[in-house]
């Protein structure tokens, strides 16, 4: 009975500390719109695209319909497609496409695209870049409000956390658990702190100024990241500051429609999350199931203790998760259910790493990455 409620223990004190000591990461919501004059910054935006026919005409819509009152080019880099993907992007007078070269080795082919992007945009030489996906529709006033945000606070980084799809019964389940496991990962009240490590940024919406960029080596400096979002924040801030915060006008309009299709998508990455490393891994699984799964398993047991630590740390666990909950316009219902959502975030965890030791890697549009 000891060992119960020394797990219990552990629980509730580490619920105590994500709810009143990490930050807020849990209090979610829009980031406010700043109002400033813009006019006088140039922004390239630099969408790399690889078989996505079905999204980026939206993609491509959303950006030539901004208004804002700069300069704004948008360059599409086609990343090798096999289906209609420039064809479905169509046309317009702020709009380039470019084929990528060849892949060179060493490089992800995101990454790639983004650096072949990035060349045709230095002839106009922007003040702003913004990096984004074939799969986001942008609202009207995104990029006057990135660069609003950008110049007021004198920011190098400034990235959106888009509202992700959540219709099926797999993106309701699991959509909203992975933003909150994201911000618990990358507070962003920590992000935006001077004097805090934390560098997180969400790779859908993100503008760099060029010549932050250029201060730590251009793309280049990434280019191996598979998750380069964060791997860019990170060199950015240690000469300059960054912010991250959620929209949510601004949104992904990828499809996750089962369970296997979310599986793929976080096994895909989260052993490099861990670096590759069995003890993070072993921590990592030991942590969620202490944090996660053992509170309401505590509750069946006869110890008394161990049982009301449970109780109270569920009731923790479900308090922290409701804003997210609210912000996509889920039933609370779902608040209970986080532990089991959890164990499904663990499986796909470990499966990463199997595939990573077996040599698979991640799957994604045609392309093995991360294959150990």
């Amino acid at each position: 009975m000891i060992f119960f409620e020394l797990v219990g223990a552990a629980s509730l004190v580490v619920w105590l500390y994500l709810l009143f000591g990490r930050g807020g990461f849990w209090r979610v919501g829009a980031a406010a719109t700043l109002g400033l004059d813009t006019s006088e910054r140039s922004v390239v935006a630099v969408i790399p695209a690889r078989n996505e026919e079905a999204v980026v005409g939206r993609a491509i819509q959303s950006l030539l319909q901004q208004d804002y009152p700069g300069p704004f080019r948008i360059i599409l880099v086609d990343d090798h497609s096999t289906d209609a993907t420039v064809a479905a992007a169509g046309t317009g007078e702020r709009l380039s496409i470019v084929e990528a070269g060849p892949l060179p080795k060493g490089w992800t082919g995101k990454l790639w695209a983004v650096s072949e992007g990035l060349k045709l945009a230095e002839s106009s030489e922007p003040d702003y870049v913004l990096l984004t996906d074939a799969d986001i529709v942008h609202a009207s006033d995104n990029v006057s409000g990135l660069v609003a945000r950008a110049e007021s606070g004198e920011l190098d980084l400034v990235s959106y956390m888009v509202k992700l799809q959540c219709r099926t019964m797999a993106e309701s389940a699991l959509v909203p658990a992975f933003v909150f496991f994201f911000l618990k990962l990358y507070p962003p009240a920590w992000t935006a702190r001077r004097d805090s490590k934390t560098a997180g940024a969400a790779g859908g919406c993100m503008l760099i100024r060029r010549s932050a960029l250029a201060r730590i080596g251009g793309i280049a400096a990434i280019r191996s990241e598979l998750i380069d979002d964060c791997a860019l924040a990170r060199a950015v801030k240690p000469g300059g500051n960054i912010w991250m915060g959620l929209t949510d006008t601004t949104q992904s309009i990828r499809e996750y429609a089962t369970f296997g299709e979310i599986h793929g998508m976080i096994s895909r990455t989260a052993f490099t999350q861990l670096r590759h490393s069995i003890l993070l891994l072993a921590g990592t699984i030991v942590g969620m199931a202490v944090i996660y799964l053992a509170p309401p398993l505590l509750i069946l047991t006869r110890d008394r203790v161990a049982g009301s630590c449970g109780l109270a740390a569920w009731i923790l666990m479900m308090i922290s998760y409701a804003p997210t909950l609210r912000f996509y316009q889920r039933s609370m219902a779902w608040a209970p259910l986080l532990p089991i959502v959890a164990l499904f975030y663990m499986i796909a965890t470990v499966d990463s790493a199997i595939h990573y030791w077996s040599g698979r890697g991640g799957f994604w549009k045609g392309r093995v990455q991360d294959a150990g």
